[in-house]
């Protein structure tokens, strides 16, 4: 920053003719800039990357003012400046050091190699051509002028041999450059205490809004926590009691609210009903879609139902492609932000055994046999909300005494460990078949308890669900 009120202004400046300048300056583009500034001034400039390029212009011919920056490869600044000042038939020509450097020590030693004057960048274009002109209006005297002065700065001492005028005129310019940095150092000091203002009065809002927000975490906290709730109060009774059948099932949210949900019920004397339902997306507007479509998968006949209708005196229970179908009216993903849902939803005819579903975009069923053997249907159908008018078409399969149904969520077969591998179908089914000698619920268990070793250590990272049916016929 550099503050324009510490230096001379151009009108203060005495009158400069056009002059003939030889500018040392390694950076093209800097030099490029100041070239641009004494052109413009009416001056002629001849440019060199360093002291031995202008060592060599100096040769041929001699300029009336020399420019030259300090750091520079090969030959710096000071260095030219001492063969400049040190050979009789150049030493009168006024020269100009310019520097990032602005220690006392760098001063020092710009006077010991005999400059004239001291400008630090940066450096205001006006500022500049007013030094030009203060030295080009100003003899530098002879020889007899002269005086050796020893002078120890910084445990260094130098041997300085200068005339009265250099001296004067490099004292001058290195008060002006102080005087300089001095005022920019009283506005940044301005402009910091400005800033400090300004950040206290952010930081108080900052203490403000963080409240606020801490406040509205607690309450969404609870909300949520009460939402949960509601969700698990909609899930299937701990001990599910079912004539013929055994009911064993794991839910488990990959955070406070699920996409995934499930349910088992009773549709009539002789019919269970039973489905999974995983919407996409996790957290909140997915946990909502499914509590909604929950309430549309209700046993009791209403308005809202979709599993029972009545028919007269009587009740019809809508077939599970019938039930895909009409979701799929209800939920198209277009108007829930995108959102759909893949559900395996089953009628089981508990005197028979014999059982009709739907798959719509659901993971595959897992029929486990009460020989060991294993049956996994091939699953058809689009997601719910997927395609709009789609049919859905249902299935049907006969369960023998003993045998093993599972519905499950992709957040069984999808797991994945910390090596971003799945868990995978065929494990899945080898867990499965491994215990298919426990309870039913300890089978349910056990693949439970294999997803989330195998997603150790962050635990899975998306719902799991579980649904387990055995079948043990009439009287058994």
């Amino acid at each position: 920053m550099t503050d324009s009120t510490s230096q001379r202004q151009p009108s203060e400046a005495p009158s400069l003719r056009p002059v003939d300048v030889l500018l040392a300056e390694d950076s093209r583009i800097q030099a490029r800039m100041l070239e641009r500034v004494l052109t413009r001034a009416g001056h002629s400039v001849r440019i060199a990357g360093h002291g031995g390029e202008a060592t060599a212009l100096l040769a041929e011919r001699h300029p009336d003012l020399i420019i030259s920056d300090i750091e520079m490869p090969q030959m710096d600044g000071y260095a030219f400046c001492k063969a400049v000042k040190t050979d009789p038939a150049t030493r009168q020509i006024p020269l100009i050091l310019l520097s990032t450097l602005s220690d006392p020590v760098d001063i020092i030693r710009g006077l010991d190699a005999g400059a004239d004057n001291y400008v630090t960048k940066p450096y205001d274009p006006e500022y500049l051509l007013a030094r030009m002109a203060d030295l080009l209006a100003t003899p530098l005297g002879g020889d007899a002028e002269e005086a050796s002065l020893e002078v120890t700065l910084a445990g260094q001492t130098f041997k300085v041999k200068a005339g009265r005028q250099q001296v004067l005129n490099l004292l001058v310019s290195t008060f002006e450059n102080a005087v300089a940095k001095n005022r920019e150092l009283v506005v940044v000091n301005r402009d910091l205490s400005l800033a400090r203002d300004e950040l206290q009065r952010t930081n108080e809002e900052l203490v403000g809004l963080n409240e606020r927000i801490s406040r509205i975490n607690s309450q969404m906290t609870r909300d949520l926590e009460a939402a949960a709730r509601v969700q698990q109060s909609l899930l299937p009774d701990e001990a599910v009691e079912v004539p013929t059948i055994d009911v064993a099932w794991r839910y488990v949210p990959c955070q406070k609210l699920a996409g995934d949900f499930l349910n088992v019920f009773q549709l009539d004397a002789e019919h269970v009903g039973l489905f999974v339902v995983d919407v996409s997306g996790h957290g909140v507007p997915s946990s909502l879609l499914a509590v909604t479509v929950g309430r549309f998968l209700t046993p009791k006949v209403s308005d809202s139902s979709l599993l029972l209708r009545p028919d007269g005196d009587s009740v019809v229970i809508t077939s599970p492609a019938d039930v895909a179908a009409q979701l799929n009216d209800l939920f198209q993903a277009d108007e829930f932000s995108g959102l759909y849902f893949t559900m395996a939803y089953g009628v089981l005819h508990v005197p028979s055994g014999r059982l009709r579903y739907v798959s719509a975009g659901h993971p595959p069923l897992v029929r486990v046999a009460a020989d060991g053997s294993v049956e996994v249907p091939e699953s058809r159908g689009f997601p719910v909300g997927f395609v709009p008018g789609v049919e859905f078409d249902g299935q049907d399969l006969s369960l023998a005494a003993g045998d093993r149904l599972f519905l499950y969520s992709d957040g069984v077969p999808e797991a994945m460990n910390a090596q971003r591998e799945q868990f995978g179908e065929e494990a899945m089914v080898e867990v499965l078949t491994r215990h298919r000698t426990d309870p039913l619920d300890g089978s349910v268990a056990a693949l439970l308890a294999e997803v989330e070793r195998w997603c150790e250590p962050e635990g899975p990272l998306d719902d799991v669900s579980i649904l387990g049916l055995e079948w043990k016929a009439s009287g058994t």
